[in-house]
């Protein structure tokens, strides 16, 4: 229950945050923060999440995600 708690916690932080991110660079930190977050959280690789949340941040707007 409280993993399912966290990871609610942090989207609503990245929804809340979403609306501030202009650049590449911006979203690239965003994308690091949620994924090594989320990867602690459910207890992967915190590496891993942030290189891969980074690249997502990063190339969201490339493929009209964000």
């Amino acid at each position: 229950m409280r993993t399912k708690l966290s990871i609610t916690a942090l989207f609503a932080a990245m929804l809340a945050v979403s609306g501030c991110v202009a650049s590449d660079l911006e979203r690239a930190g965003v994308g690091a923060l949620a994924g090594g977050v989320g990867t602690a959280v459910l207890g992967g690789s915190v590496a891993t999440g942030v290189v891969v949340g980074a690249a997502a941040g990063a190339l969201c707007d490339d493929v009209n995600l964000c």
